[in-house]
């Protein structure tokens, strides 16, 4: 299975938090899938982590790189048509880096792995 991981995924596996559903880490654990990390993502922990959203316990630009390494996740690039894709959605989540998660996962027909519920109001799969 290929999925793509929202934001919070990747931090929560990577400090082993009790918020990771038990389903969540089956799919993360299974060495057979292929998993996933938008660019927008890693976008979104540089700004949390420059405005004090959130503390790494090391620069994004070296985090990033290292869990994605660590854990096997391919970077998942945006391109023009996952933008143009967000045009086409329903304002169910006002948040736009979860807007763009929707329009990539649409767009590339992948899994969502996030415990977000208001990206399980669109038409994409997610799993938790």
């Amino acid at each position: 299975m290929r999925a793509l991981l929202d934001t919070h995924v990747l931090v929560w596996w990577a400090t082993d938090d009790a918020r990771l559903s038990a389903r969540a880490r089956e799919v993360l654990s299974d060495p057979v899938n292929e998993l996933l990390f938008s660019v927008a993502s890693a976008w979104e922990l540089v700004i949390k982590a420059q405005t004090g959203k959130l503390v790494l316990p090391e620069p994004p630009a070296t985090y990033i790189p290292s869990r994605l390494s660590w854990y096997a996740i391919e970077p998942l690039p945006v391109d023009l048509r996952h933008v143009l894709g967000v045009a086409d959605l329903p304002l169910h989540h006002r948040d736009p880096f979860d807007r763009l998660l929707v329009a990539q996962s649409r767009l590339e027909n992948l899994p969502i792995v996030t415990a977000d519920p208001l990206i399980a109001q669109y038409p994409v799969e997610t799993i938790w």
